[in-house]
């Protein structure tokens, strides 16, 4: 099976953790648009959805699912989104994409987060795909040399601007043996909205495409 092909089976397979009559919480990414387009086949079975990206609020708009804002949702059951790293812990580095401070708000909100993504993504130990520090633009370069203080390479991703405005440093070269303590310790630099560990609120259910069908993990309790 192609990859896309393994990211449309997770896709599929999480429609029946949607909770009906219910505001599901969305992500953003290749993997979540499959899960969009497999979620307006039960439509009329959901009240709406909470988006955590402009683009994927423009896909579900497109399917006529309902987009909420989220300070008018008292509630969401299950919170879908993919990642571009996780490990067996149910630890992730998300924000490849660039909308990890969304995706982190919905996530908090959400009972149960669902992540779904292909084989390629479960790593041993986080910190081969660099990871996303959002900034505010004045802090770059402090922030900046905060993370070469940590050993990290911080790279400025050229011509882009989250929703939020601001800036995003990809942090190379870090090898993440403590997701949450980093997690937590990253996010009290002045200046850092948030960074892509979800590691203190990871995923409770793990949808993983293979080759011989979708594996599921649970987090450890």
């Amino acid at each position: 099976m192609t990859q896309d092909e393994l990211k449309k089976l997770v896709a599929e397979a999480a429609l029946k953790y949607v909770v009906e009559d219910a505001v599901v919480g969305v992500g953003s990414g290749s993997t979540v648009n499959l899960f969009i387009d497999a979620l307006a086949s039960i439509k009329g079975r959901i009240e709406g959805a909470v988006a955590a990206s402009e683009a994927s609020a423009e896909r579900l708009k497109k399917h006529g699912i309902r987009v909420f804002d989220l300070n008018s949702v008292s509630e969401i059951p299950v919170y879908v989104d993919g990642a571009d790293e996780i490990t067996e812990h149910l630890h992730m580095i998300k924000g490849g994409g660039g909308a990890l401070t969304r995706e982190k708000i919905v996530a908090a909100v959400a009972k149960s987060f669902v992540c779904i993504c292909d084989a390629s993504k479960l790593v041993p130990v986080l910190g081969k795909f660099p990871l996303p520090v959002e900034v505010i633009p004045m802090a770059r370069s402090y922030v900046g040399r905060e993370m070469l203080k940590r050993k990290a390479q911080p790279v400025l991703r050229e011509g882009f601007k989250t929703d939020n405005g601001n800036l995003i440093l990809d942090c190379h070269g870090l090898t993440i043996m403590d997701p949450p303590a980093l997690e937590a310790e990253l996010n009290g630099i002045a200046g850092v909205v948030t960074n892509g560990l979800f590691a203190r609120r990871g995923a409770d259910v793990l949808l993983l495409g293979a080759p011989d069908g979708v594996k599921t993990y649970k987090k450890k309790i």
